[in-house]
């Protein structure tokens, strides 16, 4: 693992980038990273402007071009179901309605995909080119992996993906697998070659160590990661996982905001504490939810952020601090 930064230093600097982002829009360059042109770049359609021409509420994410809102719709909540599309897609057309650019979702989420690809249906030509749509794939060799990203373009009902992970590493023989003669990481450059996806990502909630030692082996352009005030207790992806990744230009995406709502259910912390602490790390933070009055919420948090000081963000994991282990469940 790299050397852990000190506390100080990474709350000076998540400070200072929650302010560049709630002080005026972040712009991010046009075009690049992996994959090549695509829909969604930094002059997409829609951006809210200032009168000074910057981006108000988007965010850069990492060196890919794209711009995303503070908050996003995750692919768990309601989406990660059986048979509930009456209540599911509901739940996605409200956030294309009220302008969510980044959805995420994953084969080994249920029926999430199948969800997406219904409400794309039902909100029309062009619906699927307004957001950034990412997936990922659990299996770690060449073929599974292709077998699954063309499952997830079918079921998504497109014949792209914006970005696509490597789902829940957890283990160096992994990693292994991945990066070994007809890995996934060959998958991953086929795909890149015939233009079904355009980025490429890791996940993990397990081990930050995993996610260090993979942006090591290769030019990742994301990293989704674990993100809340129980952080800082053992194992913290916030001093490890996030430096590393914006030292390589990487974009970072918050998950585990809310700790599957145990924060909200025991009452340590509102929604907007706990969705302003993990904006002032990631570029986007996704959160699952299970009606569309969840979506309104957690998007209007989003709009209404403001910088925290770094006092704020210690006093918040401080008040966490005793229920640590409750919600950081998901670490090794």
């Amino acid at each position: 693992m790299t050397q852990e930064l000190s506390r100080r230093d990474v709350l000076i600097a998540a400070a200072a980038g929650a302010a560049m982002a709630a002080g005026g829009g972040c712009e991010a360059t046009s075009g690049g990273g992996a994959g090549g042109g695509g829909k969604m770049t930094s002059d997409a359609a829609g951006a809210k402007s200032d009168r000074g021409g910057k981006t108000v509420g988007l965010r850069p994410l990492g060196r890919t071009g794209v711009l995303v809102e503070p908050v996003s719709l995750g692919g768990e909540g309601i989406l990660r179901t059986w048979n509930r599309a009456a209540e599911a897609v509901p739940v996605i057309l409200e956030a294309l309605k009220l302008g969510v650019r980044y959805c995420d979702t994953a084969p080994a989420y249920a029926g999430s995909q199948d969800y997406y690809g219904e409400a794309f249906r039902q909100a029309g030509p062009g619906a699927r080119d307004k957001i950034f749509l990412a997936s990922k794939t659990h299996e770690r060799t060449r073929d599974g992996s292709l077998r699954l990203l063309d499952q997830s373009l079918k079921r998504l009902g497109t014949n792209r993906l914006d970005l696509w992970q490597l789902h829940d590493l957890r283990e160096k023989s992994e990693l292994d697998e991945i990066f070994r003669k007809g890995g996934a990481i060959e998958a991953v450059e086929a795909a890149k070659a015939d233009g079904r996806i355009r980025f490429v990502g890791i996940t993990g909630h397990h081990d930050p160590a995993i996610l260090v030692e993979a942006m090591k082996r290769y030019p990742f352009d994301t990293v989704l990661c674990a993100i809340n005030p129980s952080d800082p207790a053992r194992s913290p992806f916030l001093t490890t996982v996030v430096p590393e990744a914006r030292k390589r230009g990487m974009g970072v995406i918050g998950m585990k905001v809310m700790a599957a709502g145990q924060i909200l259910q025991d009452g340590t912390a509102t929604p907007e504490e706990l969705i302003g602490y993990a904006a002032s790390y990631a570029d986007t933070v996704i959160i699952g939810c299970k009606t569309r009055g969840e979506v309104r919420e957690n998007l209007a948090a989003g709009h209404a952020l403001r910088p925290r000081t770094k006092d704020e963000l210690l006093a918040l994991e401080t008040r966490l601090a005793p229920k640590a282990a409750r919600y950081d469940y998901y670490k090794a």
